[in-house]
């Protein structure tokens, strides 16, 4: 099974940090590749439009991101960066 996740959070999505499933916002499965890639690229498309900076790493995870979303942390007393992120899974574990 293929999915594409669409994550929002102070990390970017490569780093799969403990518990970064809290932070998926949609999950969407397909049974074939071909699916799975339209539905990942036309996110991608409607992400370029919305977000400022875009940073892919791992040939599979893309981070978007605009200057003046942050939210603050008050543990570190600082504000935070949110990051969208896509990307796709393949059984679980991501597509490179």
């Amino acid at each position: 099974m293929y999915e594409v996740i669409y994550m929002k959070a102070d990390f970017e999505p490569w780093w799969l940090f403990d518990g970064w499933e809290e932070n998926v916002l949609s999950r969407q499965s397909f049974h074939d590749l071909s699916g799975a890639e339209s539905c990942l690229n036309e996110l991608i498309m409607k992400f370029r439009k919305r977000y400022q900076h875009e940073r892919m790493q791992k040939q599979c995870f893309y981070a978007f991101w605009s200057e003046d979303e942050k939210q603050f942390c008050e543990g570190c007393d600082d504000d935070l960066q949110i990051f969208h992120g896509i990307f796709l899974l393949h059984d679980g574990k991501p597509i490179e």
